[in-house]
């Protein structure tokens, strides 16, 4: 190695040292603006679907006969009633219903005679299906305003 190399090594090295050991000094930031602003926009939708299911039921029955010229046969005027089991979009539900109306024959053949008989069983009686959808928008616009 000759003496020039040699001598750029050491003002490397001493270089190096004297970076070490001198003391950073920090500069305060200073912003160098005097007034600004700042805006933002921000859009939010939701969207809500919705199924109402609604179900009203008869619990019981409604009977009734009416006339004039007839008779009960057998002296009853009362329908036979039983337990009726009814399955409904999976719901099971038990009632009791008529299952024998009584029987009725003119007091007089061949004259004449008025006879109505009307029966209204429980179970289902409307079914309502609403389907409906909501989309809801919100929107918010905020400005920031700032000086020095």
């Amino acid at each position: 190695m000759t003496r020039f190399q040699e001598a750029i090594g050491l003002g490397l090295v001493l270089g190096v040292i004297h970076g070490l050991t001198t003391p950073a000094w920090s500069v305060p930031v200073v912003p160098n603006f005097t007034q600004g602003s700042m805006t933002s926009h921000t859009e939010t939708t939701q969207r809500i679907t919705e199924t109402i299911n609604s179900m009203d039921y008869n619990t019981g029955y409604q009977y009734s006969s009416t006339g004039s010229g007839v008779e009960p046969v057998g002296g009853t005027i009362s329908p036979t009633t039983g337990s009726t089991n009814v399955t409904i979009n999976g719901v099971n539900s038990s009632w009791t219903g008529v299952t024998e109306t009584p029987t009725f024959r003119q007091t007089t053949p061949g004259a004449a005679f008025q006879f109505s008989e009307t029966y209204s069983g429980p179970g289902l009686s409307n079914h309502t299906i609403i389907q409906r959808e909501t989309e809801v928008t919100s929107v918010t616009d905020t400005t920031s305003i700032f000086q020095q």
